[in-house]
């Protein structure tokens, strides 16, 4: 992309309009073409500026964030990033909000965040360059948003459900995820049989969200999904993702595992941290498991990664086409850490054929 990224700010809060103006026109690679107050003005601004990213509030009046951005993703999709509150509220409809496409989020601005501004316009910045690189696709005008279907499948019922093709105690599958990642996530996770191995998953998520993104994940998966407690079993049929601001590692316990929840340092910028995670897998597991790395910005997973396929593990990285930033899949991938890399849509079937042949009576016995 030449010249400065241009970005339209929408938000009914003047000072919050205000605000977050002066922050990315701080930036001599962002340009901020305009503001509007509420989507009728967006609507026509976007069409007389042309910008590259929008900035859009959720509660705005005459048309609320989330039928706006529906609107928009239907019509002409661009790249943009939700202002949210970090309030359970304020979760749900952010991840209705990513559902839909939007590329990523940032929290609310607060008046009194003058001790905090400096991270914050970083933040901001950070995650605006990103989504004016992020590939955007059209909402399809039937998709059905919340329904858990992965994108391009109709929703699949209990008498469709993929068969119970194998049953296995002894291996276990590791995922990795960041910006794009909770649809991502999403959609591996709807193509799993309720038998699956047991699932760990950590996704770069802020702790008030970790809770209503597992509860969503459970509501569309055949397989159960919780948010990560401190000793729970990694059992098949199960899923634990990673609470927001904790790290996820995984313990051996006899012939099982056990997830583990700390406040360790943050490592590569992350609590939780994918590298966290695949570290501990690949201590614990080595051979028996699997490690996917989906779309996310940065490099965090991908060492971890490549010290489990040293350990004998099999690794999936997210292909550039499909995913929403090919950073750390990118990273791993370029690292030697994976074996394959796929299409979003290949990912799950591609486990599922990896499990079922160690889960053979020949894989038993080799």
């Amino acid at each position: 992309m030449g010249g400065k990224v241009k970005v339209l700010v929408v938000d009914d809060s003047a000072l919050v309009r205000k605000l977050l103006t002066e922050i990315l026109g701080s930036d001599p690679t962002l340009e901020v073409v305009g503001v509007a107050q509420d989507a009728y003005v967006a609507r026509e601004k976007i069409k007389s500026l042309n910008p590259d990213v929008l900035t859009l509030d959720v509660e705005m009046p005459k048309m609320d964030g989330i039928q706006f951005l529906r609107n928009l993703m239907r019509l002409r999709p661009m790249p943009v990033v939700m202002c949210s509150s970090l309030t359970e509220k304020g979760a749900e409809v952010t991840l209705t909000a990513l559902e839909l496409g939007a590329v990523d989020f940032v929290t609310k601005p607060k008046v009194d965040l003058a001790h905090t501004l400096e991270d914050y316009a970083a933040e901001l910045i950070g995650k605006i360059k990103i989504a004016a690189r992020a590939r955007v696709r059209a909402l399809a005008a039937t998709a059905p948003v919340g329904a858990g279907a992965a994108p391009g499948d109709a929703p699949r019922s209990a008498a469709t459900a993929a068969p119970l093709r194998f049953r296995t105690t002894d291996q276990l599958i590791a995922i990795g995820a960041s910006t794009g990642g909770t649809e991502a996530i999403r959609e591996v996770l709807c193509r799993m049989p309720p038998d699956a191995p047991g699932i760990v998953i950590s996704q770069h998520i802020p702790a008030a969200f970790s809770g209503p993104f597992a509860a969503r994940m459970d509501s569309c998966s055949q397989m159960t999904v919780h948010e990560a407690r401190d000793g729970q079993l990694v059992i098949p049929g199960h899923v634990f993702i990673a609470p927001g601001d904790r790290h996820l590692v995984v313990e051996r316990d006899g012939a099982r595992w056990r997830v583990r929840i700390n406040q360790d340092a943050p490592v590569n910028h992350h609590r939780p941290s994918v590298d966290v995670m695949f570290h501990s897998v690949a201590r614990c597991a080595g051979q028996n498991a699997i490690g996917v790395m989906l779309t996310g910005m940065g490099a965090d997973g991908a060492r971890g990664m490549l010290a489990m396929r040293e350990a004998g593990a099999r690794n999936l990285v997210q292909d550039e086409k499909t995913s929403v930033v090919w950073g750390m899949p990118g990273a791993a991938a370029n690292l030697g850490a994976a074996d394959k890399v796929l299409p979003l849509h290949e990912i799950a079937d591609q486990v599922l054929e990896w499990v079922a042949e160690r889960a053979s009576p020949a894989a038993a016995r080799a």
